[in-house]
């Protein structure tokens, strides 16, 4: 049975094609750089949009048609899900998918018949990776979206809270595992607080980072080798989230002695409401070699929460594709559509048309930060930028000195000569790429 009879499997056409259903610049083998589209981007589509996703917003509720979903809590109607958004993965051409444990199998509010229930969908999910070749990028724990934890997980007052999320970590880590999960998530959705006047924030953070070590060690135990990520974001629902920034998140990981285990999967519109650009949220995670995955998205400015937009910015995604060029490419993790239509369109087909528009965005953008590197004006220009660090007092600074030293040097030379950083000339030189 075919859930999209209608649509057929998304191939390239190039830039010339009107057809709304073909890619016009993600061509999954052309060779960028030594490697394949493909292989460059590694797409994944997150489960909870695709699939359970209703298009609800702050003022309204869903909108979304699944007539596949009779919208009952049993394993049958959780498998037949699965089945849709396999066909959904074979006719978009993406490799790779990512969940929450909630989203692929129901919460029954009984923790032993929701891991019966999880474990069951699992198998199923076993079965269609088998038979179609795709695979598992990463999966998580919903630890945010149940009255329990409306306070927090890990960061929860009540131990019993603790201890149910930690219980339900497991079981996730036990899917993604059995999965073959090339990785695992930790995103804080209400690990923080709303006010500080209920908030003991040292022991909630304490706490937080004993779960992490407890998941390190299970993961040993069970022989999981996929990587551990924390995904930053500021606030959301939470006033302030322990995971708010790039920075954040790996000074935490420092403090804790956990930053051997974990790199971070950074999102676009999270980066948007940490008040930094997502480019800065990358050469934040580069600089410590933390990068490991991106969620895929882009936010609205004008809107202060987290819209889950499809990435249509032709700049982001060229920003992005430079970072992670920069980096040498994905070792772990990939281009996670972490992304929602929006609420007018509701339509199953509209699935498709914004899968298309966000793999060809970051075609375009892998090839315009191909175009940049290959020119070199704006690498040579930055490395010119630093060049007093490469020889005389700027190598005597970097391989270590003193005060007086520098003082000296200073007396003797005088006044320095501080070169324009060509701020306007350099983004000319971009635009010529896009």
């Amino acid at each position: 049975m075919s859930y999209f009879p209608d649509v057929p499997k998304i191939k390239y056409e190039g830039p010339s094609s009107k057809n709304p259903l073909a890619f016009k610049h993600y061509n999954p083998d052309e060779v960028v750089e030594g490697k394949t589209m493909r292989e460059h981007m590694r797409f994944g589509a997150a489960y909870w949009h695709c699939m359970r996703g209703g298009l609800s917003d702050p003022f309204g509720g869903p909108t979304a048609q699944m007539p596949w979903d009779d919208m009952s809590d049993c394993i049958d109607n959780a498998k037949k899900r699965a089945d849709v958004f396999f066909e959904f993965l074979e006719k978009i051409d993406i490799d790779y998918y990512c969940f929450h444990d909630r989203d692929i199998a129901p919460e029954l509010n009984d923790l032993a018949k929701s891991t019966a229930a999880l474990e069951a969908v699992v198998d199923h999910l076993g079965g269609l990776q088998k038979s179609s070749g795709r695979k598992l990028l990463w999966g998580t724990a919903c630890l945010f979206s149940h009255p329990r934890y409306s306070q927090g997980a890990g960061t929860s007052p009540d131990a019993r809270v603790f201890a149910y999320g930690a219980a339900q970590i497991k079981a996730a880590m036990d899917a993604t595992h059995k999965l073959g999960g090339e990785g695992y998530t930790f995103w804080g959705g209400r690990e923080g607080y709303a006010t500080l006047l209920n908030t003991d924030m040292k022991r909630e953070l304490d706490h937080l980072a004993a779960l992490l070590h407890m998941a390190v060690e299970y993961k040993k135990a069970i022989g999981y080798t996929g990587q551990f990520y924390i995904e930053p974001k500021p606030r959301e629902p939470s006033t302030h989230q322990y995971d708010s920034d790039s920075a954040a998140c790996l000074n935490f990981l420092r403090e804790y002695g956990l930053m051997d285990h974990f790199k971070l999967n950074i999102e676009t519109n999270h980066a948007t409401l940490a008040g930094h650009t997502m480019q800065h949220e990358l050469a934040v995670a580069i600089g410590s070699n933390a990068l490991g995955s991106i969620d895929a998205n882009q936010g609205d400015t004008l809107l202060g929460w987290d819209t889950d937009q499809f990435p249509s910015d032709l700049y982001g995604t060229t920003q992005v594709m430079l970072k992670v060029l920069e980096m040498g490419g994905f070792t772990t993790g990939g281009l996670n559509f972490d992304a929602k239509r929006r609420r007018e369109s509701h339509e199953p087909i509209d699935l498709f048309h914004a899968h298309i528009g966000g793999m060809d965005a970051f075609a375009r953008g892998l090839k315009s930060a191909a175009a940049i590197r290959a020119d070199g004006r704006i690498d040579e220009f930055v490395k010119n930028r630093y060049s007093t660090w490469d020889s005389g007092i700027g190598a005597v600074i970097e391989g270590g000195t003193d005060l007086k030293t520098l003082s000296d040097w200073a007396l003797k030379n005088g006044e320095p000569v501080v070169a324009s950083g060509r701020q306007e000339l350099l983004e000319n030189i971009l635009n010529e790429f896009i």
